[in-house]
């Protein structure tokens, strides 16, 4: 009897798979299911099924870091790898090296997944769009210094708005190192103080030629920018992740240009205007206050100030003798009232009644003595007459 161990058995099946050349490369179509992603190793582990059957399938990280889509449950897919034996649990599984969606590009797919995921994030919002300036002195330009599109900006911008200063930033818009070039130039030129608004993009190409501006690292530094962005990539019918976050799209590079800089032949046409507009309301202000002028001096007291004035005296004259006779009759009645007081007052001042043979009596310190009670015999007491007083000895009282 020949024994041999597991671990012999399922090296041995291995190396039969590993050997079999149908099994080293294979095209398998199938749905994901329990799909797991672990982000701390990068690997991917999941299940691709059909109707009947399904297959144990791994991507390790090195394949899955290329993908441009995420994968997910119940997505049908097409991948390309090899049959082999993970000889620990003695499972046959396929080893995914590539893998598309069924159907549909994975570019396409991963486009609709960003954005989803962004605009959950809030990243779309109007809310968050900043106004672009009507008239900006310094202007960054973040695409590459050679091509099409940075020489419509330049010639656009110098028809338009001659004034404006472009600071270009160049930048690598297209390939794997792209994504982390754009945002380099970006942040340069957020940097400098004095740039009012930034451009962003590139003229047109493929989807694959335009995905630097669909990853997220470009969206979020385009979104996370202090400067107004207008992005500008690829032609009219091109949309990117790019677009939606920036403050403002445009259809083109030449597009951009011309949203970013007015037209200075339509300010000087304006100015033009408003300066004629201005001189003739001048002239129709001076035309009107010269008319009210002439009427002034025809109409007002101005042409007859000698009537006016003799009319005012008349008034002052009238007015000065109204307010004498109203002293006059006051000074009247005041004496009269006076009169009448100063006799109530003098009926009972205590000099009539000394003036009628009566006398007033007080005390030494000049208290009035009403009653016999208030004097005894010997006491000194002050006799006031009208004329006069004495001073007497009280020698009896009764």
């Amino acid at each position: 009897m020949n024994v041999i161990t597991v671990t012999q058995l399922n090296t041995y099946i291995k190396s039969i798979l590993d050997e079999n050349t149908h099994l080293k490369t294979i095209y398998i179509k199938g749905e994901i299911s329990n799909f797991k992603h672990y982000y701390k190793s990068g690997h991917m582990y999941l299940t691709l099924k059909d109707n009947n059957c399904q297959l144990k399938a791994v991507m390790f990280s090195s394949y899955a870091s290329r993908l441009k889509f995420k994968p997910e449950d119940g997505m049908s897919v097409i991948c390309r790898g090899k049959i082999s034996v993970y000889e620990k649990d003695g499972v046959y599984q396929l080893y995914i090296e590539d893998m598309q969606p069924d159907g549909i590009g994975s570019l396409s797919i991963a486009f609709e997944q960003l954005k989803e995921k962004l605009e959950k994030e809030g990243l779309f919002d109007a809310s968050h769009k900043k106004p672009i300036p009507k008239y900006p002195k310094k202007i960054g330009i973040a695409t590459s210094n050679m091509g099409a599109a940075i020489e419509d900006i330049k010639n656009i911008t110098k028809r338009r708005y001659p004034i404006a200063e472009l600071v270009i930033a160049p930048t690598i818009v297209q390939g794997d190192s792209a994504p982390e070039d754009i945002v380099k130039s970006i942040q340069l030129l957020d940097s400098i103080d004095d740039i009012d608004v930034i451009i962003v993009g590139r003229g047109g190409g493929s989807l694959e030629d335009l995905w630097a501006f669909n990853t997220e690292m470009v969206a979020r530094a385009v979104f996370e920018c202090q400067k107004p962005v207008i992005s500008a990539v690829g032609h009219e019918t091109d949309f990117t992740i790019c677009d939606f976050t920036a403050d403002l799209r445009a259809e083109t590079p030449s597009a951009a240009a011309e949203k970013a800089v007015p037209d200075i032949n339509e300010l000087l046409k304006f100015t033009k205007n408003a300066e004629s507009r201005m001189l003739y309301s001048i002239s129709k202000r001076l035309e009107y206050e010269a008319q009210r002028l002439d009427s002034l001096s025809n109409e007002s007291i101005l042409a007859n100030y000698n009537d006016f004035f003799d009319n005012k005296n008349d008034v002052l004259v009238s007015l000065r003798k109204e307010l004498s006779d109203a002293f006059e009759n006051k000074l009247s009645r005041c004496k009269y009232d006076l009169g009448i007081l100063s006799g109530k007052l003098d009926a009972l001042s205590p000099l009539s009644v000394l003036a009628r043979g009566y006398a007033a009596v007080k005390t030494k310190d000049n208290k009035i003595i009403k009653s016999k009670e208030d004097i005894k015999v010997n006491d000194k007491i002050n006799i006031k007459f009208i004329d006069g007083s004495a001073v007497c000895t009280v020698d009896e009282v009764n």
